[in-house]
């Protein structure tokens, strides 16, 4: 993402328990970048999967994370930032794997990949992945701040009642189809303009959606 004129780049690395976040930037997308710079998150916990947006004129991260030093499950968490590489005050849990349809694979039961998005209606979402990504069963769920929620506040967030991108119609938000040519989609990246929630959505223009998955047919190993 670009932020100030720079771009940054954010990635998890570490052996076992020892995952952290770091940022590396560049005042050109192609090279020249810095090195790398651990985050140092609120809590100090095992961490993944991070990434920063603005919302409301505050800068957030957002990441997978540990509640204590052993894998039990994988929670959201959330965070101030005062710069992009500068975390601020405490971390805020705001999802954790609880509902039935986030808990058909585990071992351990996982939130993961956090991205942020607004709705055109400015509306806040979090858009996350679910279940083993070792499976089938791997899926894509939401998020919702309350309109005028405090992000930080727990049960102002919304979420939704089943996969909204998924394979498996058992785990599936009612209304939502399962996906026809690929199985366990998860793992997204939304493609905004500069980076930028408040550009693609509301702005107007579509966007693209990265994300894993395997064709319909293919084995997991």
């Amino acid at each position: 993402m670009t932020d100030g004129g720079r771009y940054y780049i954010y990635f998890s690395a570490g052996r076992g328990t020892a995952h952290r976040m770091y940022a590396i930037s560049s005042a050109s997308p192609a090279s020249g970048y810095t090195a790398e710079r651990q985050l140092a998150l609120p809590g100090g916990k095992w961490a993944i999967d991070g990434s920063l947006f603005t919302f409301n004129g505050q800068r957030w991260f957002v990441w997978s994370g540990w509640a204590g030093d052993t894998n039990i499950e994988q929670n959201i968490y959330l965070s101030r930032m005062s710069d992009p590489v500068t975390p601020t005050g405490n971390r805020y849990l705001i999802s954790q794997p609880r509902e039935s349809w986030e808990r058909v694979v585990g071992n351990p039961y996982i939130n993961e990949s956090p991205e942020a998005i607004k709705d055109p209606n400015g509306q806040l979402h979090i858009v996350y992945s679910a279940n083993g990504s070792w499976s089938d069963q791997y899926c894509l769920a939401d998020l919702r701040l309350r309109a005028g929620g405090d992000p930080t506040y727990v049960w102002d967030w919304y979420k939704s009642n089943g996969c909204l991108f998924g394979s498996n119609r058992a785990t599936m938000m009612a209304g939502w189809d399962p996906t026809l040519y690929v199985n366990g989609p998860g793992h997204h990246s939304f493609v905004l303009l500069n980076g930028d929630i408040a550009t693609s959505p509301p702005a107007g223009p579509r966007f693209p959606l990265m994300f894993h998955a395997v064709p319909k047919g293919t084995p997991y190993s």
